[in-house]
């Protein structure tokens, strides 16, 4: 059971990761989904709309998605027992 928790927090924090990356690749150069993007800025530290921001971008979006992901399906698995 325990593989499949690590690897729902990989794949989600990949997906997550990549789409803060390509998305603010996106804003920062045809303005696409700005205000979106934006939001980050106040909830991942050092993040802007710039292209050195998405890869800071990638790195929380990562994190943040692994992390919670992992919380997720481990209090759901342990509710299924």
């Amino acid at each position: 059971m325990k593989k499949s928790i690590r690897r729902a927090a990989l794949t989600a924090g990949i997906v997550w990761g990549l789409t803060v990356f390509l998305g603010t690749l996106a804003s920062v150069f045809i303005g696409y989904g700005t205000a979106f993007f934006s939001v980050f800025t106040s909830i991942y530290p050092g993040y802007q709309l710039t292209p050195g921001g998405s890869v800071i971008g990638l790195m929380y979006g990562f994190l943040d998605a692994a992390v919670g992901t992992y919380i997720v399906v481990w209090v759901y698995q342990n509710l299924t027992k």
